[in-house]
């Protein structure tokens, strides 16, 4: 009998079958486990929740919902459909910024367009940060902001659930809002209708292009924030070094002194605070607009000239990000590695074994010796070739 006859006499087995199946089962099952991860991996995955996507993701240029992109420093931006199981249409769109705060600036620009057609409520209900309202949530977490937009009539519990869904496998960052909208005036309450802005294209779509702030400049990495206060408007521009607030306070001085020998509109109040430039516009007079400027309170940031005595701490809090950040990924290797060599040794294993006992059911007698050469000493074992035997103890004197 032919190798390849007892292979598939082997196979013909119906242990060696149930063996096999398990084995493949539980491969499948294996891989279906790594599928499902890198799908839940994907914010815009074909089935979000109960959501399922009902086109294929594309790209977004120029704008979403009347907010220029060029205006923030962002990678891309991707929208997809998906269908509810009532029928529910919506449209999700990714985008992913470059920083966490132009994330934080683009998802305060959506909010503000929004406001124009139905009221959102502010919260950390979803991600960092988010903007809920009839048919729509806007969120922001880490670098990244997802616009979701229905179609049709959702419940607000869908909404939130699936923004939820959507937020969980997405990098949480520094899980925090920018430290400059705290410096607003009532920032608790303010902060639901301020706008945030790392470019002066993105601070003038918010405040209506005004000409006073052409003289600002957002080199060295300046941020900007600006809520409306009544009739009035606030705006605050942080520089990042005393150097760069003086040069653009020196700057927006003589921009200021050339609008009034033109007869342009000036701002209702212009003042530094600390590496602040404050403007207040559209102020009912000027005493509120003084009151609104001296409510802003700037705190200093110590930035470290030479060495700093600190850095060593924030190298240990590093380090141990890191390394807690290896475990894990180490432990979750280990356990898919882990599993595939179960599933690899169960075929094999199941394999050899069943070989082995096809082999052994073809003795009637039994034998302790299985496949490995054997005396015949009990005599018990008919043999093809007796030459082979060893002779008597008689025949050998």
């Amino acid at each position: 009998m032919t190798h390849i006859e007892k292979l598939i006499r082997l196979c013909r087995s119906s242990a060696t079958r149930s063996i096999i199946a398990a084995s493949c089962g539980f491969i499948l099952v294996l891989l279906a486990v790594v599928v499902h991860g890198n799908q839940t991996m994907s914010p815009l995955a074909g089935r979000v929740g109960e959501f399922r996507a009902s086109g294929p993701a594309t790209s977004v240029e120029g704008a979403v919902n009347d907010v220029s992109l060029s205006a923030f420093p962002i990678i891309r931006a991707t929208t997809r459909s998906y269908l509810g199981a009532e029928n529910e249409r919506l449209t999700v769109t990714l985008i992913e910024a470059r920083t966490e705060p132009a994330a934080y600036a683009l998802l305060t620009a959506l909010a503000e367009e929004a406001r124009r057609t139905e009221p959102l409520t502010g919260s950390d209900a979803v991600g960092t940060w988010s903007y809920v309202g009839s048919n729509r949530a806007i969120f922001f977490k880490g670098g990244t902001v997802v616009l979701i937009e229905s179609r049709s009539p959702i419940t607000p519990e869908k909404l939130i659930d699936l923004a939820r869904e959507l937020a969980e496998p997405l990098d949480r960052g520094e899980g925090d809002i920018p430290s400059l909208v705290r410096h607003l005036p009532e920032w608790e309450t303010a902060q639901n209708r301020a706008v945030f802005a790392v470019t002066l294209e993105g601070l003038q779509a918010a405040v209506g292009h005004r000409p006073a702030l052409n003289a600002v400049s957002f080199a060295g990495g300046a941020e900007a924030v600006t809520a409306p206060y009544g009739a009035a408007r606030l705006v605050i521009v942080e520089h990042t070094t005393p150097q760069f607030a003086a040069e653009n306070d020196r700057r927006i001085t003589g921009h200021l002194q050339d609008l009034k020998d033109a007869g342009q509109p000036l701002p209702s109040l212009y003042r530094r605070i600390g590496n602040y430039s404050v403007f207040v516009f559209d102020a009912p007079d000027e005493a509120f607009a003084r009151r609104l400027a001296d409510s802003i309170s700037y705190e200093q940031v110590v930035r470290w000239l030479g060495h700093n005595p600190h850095a060593w701490e924030r190298l240990e809090r590093a380090y141990s990000r890191m390394t807690a950040g290896i475990v894990v990924s180490t432990l979750k290797a280990t356990g898919v590695a882990l599993l595939f060599c179960l599933g690899i040794g169960a075929i094999v294993g199941g394999f050899v074994f069943s070989r082995r006992r096809t082999r052994a059911a073809r003795f009637r007698n039994y034998t302790d010796a299985g496949d490995m050469i054997r005396l015949n000493i009990d005599e018990m074992t008919a043999q093809k070739d007796p030459s082979r035997l060893l002779g008597s103890a008689k025949s050998s004197r």
